[in-house]
This record gives C-alpha cells, sequence and structure tokens, in this order.
C-alpha cells in the first residue's frame, strides 16, 4: 500500500510524535510498549534539557522472537542521534509505521530527520527525500526541566513498584554494579518482573527481565536488555559513540526545504 503526498505529510507529523523506538515493557496486565527501544525517548525527552554533555552515535535495537515452531524472526534498526552542549538534538531514520510504505519513491519508505530545540520549544520533522520540513510546538515554557531537575534513568525502582503492586505483579530489583559499554562508565540494573499465574489467563508464571546501563555522563540509559516470552528478547544499544561537539548545521533546517507550520500546543514526543 502506497500513500500520496498528503498522506505522507500527515504521518510526517505523526512519525515526530511517535516514531521511536517501542518503550521498554511495564510487566503488567496492560501495560504500555514492548520490550526494548528507549534511547530515542530518552535522548529526546521533551521538557528535558541536557546541557553541557554532547555526543553522537547509533542506537542499534535488536529484537528476536521465537515462534511455536521453533523458527525466528529477527529484526535489526538503527537510528543516528545527535544532541550538542546546549541540548539541541537530531534523530536520524527511515520512516516505516508497521511496515506501511509510505511516499512515492517505489513505495520505499522515506528518510527522516527530527530536530528538535528543548530551548526554544520547537521541533521539526524534516522530509529528506522532497526536501520539506514541518515545524511544531510552541515558544519555551517557564520552569522548562534540567538536566538536574531530572535524571533521565525512567521509573524509580518505588514507582515500578506501586504499579507493580496496583497490577498484580511480583517485582525484584537487582544492582549490577559498573562496566563500560562503548568508552562509556554505566551503572547497570537489572529488574524482574513476575506475573502470577492466572492473572492475564497464563497457566504458569510470566517471568519478564530487564536490564538498563546508565550512563551519569551522558545522562541517559546507554543499554538495555529485555526478555519477555510474550514478545520475545530485546537488546538496544548506544554504539559507535563521539563525545565530541556536533556541527551546528545539523540541528538546522538546510535553507532550501520548504517550512510549514504543523500544529500547535506540546512539543511532540520524539
Amino acid at each position: 500500500m502506497r500513500i500520496g503526498m498528503i498522506g505522507l505529510g500527515i504521518l510526517v507529523l505523526a512519525a515526530a510524535g511517535y516514531a521511536q523506538p517501542p518503550r521498554p515493557p511495564h510487566g503488567g496486565p496492560g501495560g504500555r510498549g514492548g520490550p526494548g527501544g528507549f534511547l530515542g525517548a530518552e535522548v529526546l525527552a521533551p521538557g528535558r534539557v541536557v546541557k553541557n554533555a554532547p555526543f553522537s552515535g547509533d542506537v542499534v535495537t535488536q529484537t528476536t522472537q521465537t515462534l511455536p515452531d521453533g523458527s525466528h524472526i529477527k529484526q535489526s534498526t538503527t537510528v543516528h542521534v545527535y544532541r550538542d552542549s546546549e541540548g539541541r538534538t537530531r534523530r536520524e531514520e527511515t520512516l516505516n509505521l508497521n511496515g506501511l510504505a509510505v511516499g512515492a519513491n517505489n513505495g520505499a519508505p522515506p528518510q527522516m530527520v527530527f530536530l528538535n530545540d528543548p530551548v526554544a520549544g520547537t521541533s521539526y520533522a524534516l522530509d529528506t527525500t522532497n526536501r520539506t520540513a514541518t515545524k511544531t510546538g510552541r515558544g519555551p515554557r517557564p520552569g522548562m526541566g534540567t538536566a538536574s531537575d531530572s535524571s533521565g534513568q525512567g521509573p524509580t525502582p518505588r514507582m515500578i513498584q506501586g504499579r507493580a503492586n496496583r497490577q498484580g505483579v511480583n517485582v525484584k530489583t537487582e544492582s549490577l554494579g559498573s562496566q563500560s559499554i562503548e568508552g562509556v562508565q554505566a551503572q547497570g540494573t537489572r529488574i524482574t518482573r513476575t506475573i502470577p499465574a492466572g492473572q492475564v489467563g497464563n497457566e504458569q508464571p510470566i517471568q519478564i527481565m530487564t536490564e538498563s546501563w546508565y550512563s551519569q555522563d551522558l545522562q541517559m540509559v546507554v543499554q538495555r536488555k529485555s526478555s519477555d516470552p510474550r514478545r520475545g528478547e530485546t537488546v538496544t544499544q548506544l554504539t559507535n559513540v563521539s563525545r565530541g561537539e556536533p556541527s551546528s548545521t545539523l540541528f538546522q533546517v538546510p535553507a532550501d526545504y520548504k517550512v510549514s507550520e504543523g500544529p500547535r500546543g506540546r512539543v511532540p514526543r520524539q
């Protein structure tokens, strides 16, 4: 199925808010998202400005699902990410909404670039094939969060335990110490969630494990491994890390792009 340019424009706006790796599982009935991706959300978290921690790298997500006949489905995606010292971010990826081919380039999904300026409160979705940009967002908000206001580590153990109690899920949290990942020192935490038998119609307990490695220097998770028998295994990691300052041109819309205004309001989640 192919979608015309009007439909593509709508999908571009949707992608600005939702074309990110899925969030890690919460482990209980009705939890959002599947196992795996996290870095797109955390690096580009709206309302959270991380200054003086520039870097660039690739977010690689590999997912493996085992089918009842013992065969496997393996998928891999790579997203290029950048952040400068002012907290501006850039994400480059191939737009693929659940396998739906969009655009007019022989049905191939377009290459998209998402720019986010959390200080100015503006974001752009760039269609590199048609050289267009859609601007969204609004001006800076008073009291906009900074790195000192939020750790970027995701839900705290207390929050996880509270959610688990409401969902009838048992949670165990373990510290894994520290290790170097891609030249970045990180602290590890393993969270094991167990859904008791009968909680969601399951005959046996379901055990879901999530292992996260958080870098204080980058103020973000740099690796996450998730295992959920309902969804498979996923490893997402920041690779090819460079701590240098990215070029300022990476966070600007090229002069020859046609810019249009998108819906105003909250800055889209990237």
